[in-house]
């Protein structure tokens, strides 16, 4: 039978289901069984969930004469292993799956049954219909994706983002597609993201103003003030600095948790990754070297006579900086913007995270996860791998190989 002929939706099939303690040899020998009646695959999909697998194989139908024989020598195989069995009759393949086809991940810390109902609902209510899950990840969070079709992404991403915080879960919504497999550029924010500190106040502690520095921060990271003027009035604080503070800096700059599996499994990938920072090139340039970053860009500030003036020199990287900065990069790397991720926290990222294809609000103040495409709210920068298909077994099988 060709194929043309078993995906018509007139040809008889068969449904075969096989459940039961998982095992090795169990999908080798049901088709064992069913080669003795000459049927074509037409689908293949199994499971296995703490030791527990579901085997389902669609077939094309022996004739009539022979489709009993087949149930019967199916069951028995079956019992023989002490495996449970379901034939289905039918009418060709599988529906075809609903025009627009987005991915959703959930990331729980944990992932309640509530969350998982109300994700679920949200789906169905906008339209689209779940047509398969996957686990990415149990640790340091559960990660779950749903394969979702019938509804357009937008859509999709404005139903299930709106009160996902309230749920306990972060979602992010991505059209399905080879695009997700392509090569892309992540750039990132640097202060707050893939570090835990904000650069300006690491140097306000050594000249005895951090209190004054981190009030100013605060209110610009907020949106209230202008990044640029609020730049200019921090670092001023800072004059008169001996330029050794810069090495005590940077020693006491701690990455986020994840932040090296982060980059290091991108970088495995094929992926391009780079920072831009409203912080300093004192800290990035360092921060490039340490990573083995591919882009790295910020403010640079002003050392004369091994002293720090209060001045920062060359182009100021504010939030529009950032978003011109991610275009930058993109081009140099030859990747699309719609190929590209952005991760930030703060207002000043805004532009950078509209202007990717995929804006990530990390752990982020509320003005920046209502506009961002998604938001993650768990301490781990690595968690952003999951947004992007990676599961964790995948990273852990990675880096025994690179140990080996």
């Amino acid at each position: 039978m060709s194929a043309e002929q078993t995906s018509s939706s007139d040809v008889p099939t068969l449904l075969v289901k096989i459940f039961g303690k998982d095992r090795p040899g169990i999908t080798a020998g049901l088709f064992d069984t069913l080669a003795a009646y000459s049927v074509d695959v037409v689908d293949i999909e199994q499971v296995v969930t703490r030791g527990r697998m579901v085997l389902c194989a669609l077939v094309t139908a022996p004739p009539r004469t022979l489709e009993g024989d087949l149930r019967a020598t199916v069951h028995s195989w079956a019992e023989s292993i002490k495996m449970q069995a379901e034939i289905i009759s039918g009418l060709g393949d599988n529906r075809p799956r609903g025009l627009g086809r987005s991915l959703v991940t959930v990331l729980g810390h944990p992932l309640t049954a509530e969350a998982t109902a109300a994700i679920a609902a949200k789906i169905a209510k906008a339209g689209g219909n779940i047509d398969r899950i996957f686990r990415l990840a149990k640790y340091p969070v559960t990660a779950v994706e749903f394969a979702v079709s019938g509804v357009e992404t937008e859509p999709l991403r404005t139903a299930l983002v709106t009160d996902a915080g309230k749920l306990g879960v972060d979602v992010a919504v991505v059209a399905a597609g080879l695009h997700r497999r392509a090569q892309r550029l992540v750039v990132m924010d640097v202060d707050s993201t893939l570090i835990q500190d904000e650069v300006i106040e690491l140097f306000a502690a050594h000249a005895g103003c951090e209190d004054e520095v981190a009030e100013v921060t605060a209110a610009a990271m907020r949106g209230e003030l202008d990044f640029e003027q609020s730049l200019h009035a921090r670092v001023a604080l800072l004059e008169g600095l001996d330029v050794s503070v810069v090495d005590k800096v940077r020693s006491e700059v701690r990455l986020t948790p994840g932040a090296r599996t982060l980059i290091r499994t991108l970088k495995r990938l094929g992926f391009q990754v780079g920072v831009v920072s409203g912080g300093f090139t004192q800290v990035t340039d360092d921060l490039q070297d340490r990573l083995g970053l591919d882009f790295a860009q910020a403010n640079t500030l002003e050392i004369v006579d091994g002293k720090l003036t209060g001045r920062v020199t060359g182009e100021i990287v504010d939030r529009a900086g950032k978003a011109r900065l991610l275009r930058r990069f993109a081009a140099e790397a030859g990747v699309p913007l719609s190929q590209t991720v952005a991760i930030g926290d703060g207002a000043n990222d805004l532009d950078m995270l509209n202007a990717a294809g995929l804006g990530v609000a990390f752990n982020a103040k509320p003005v920046v996860r209502e506009a961002a495409h998604t938001a993650v709210n768990v301490p781990f920068l690595d968690t952003v791998l999951y947004l992007l298909g990676v599961t964790r077994e995948e990273v852990e099988a990675a880096d025994a190989h690179e140990e080996d």
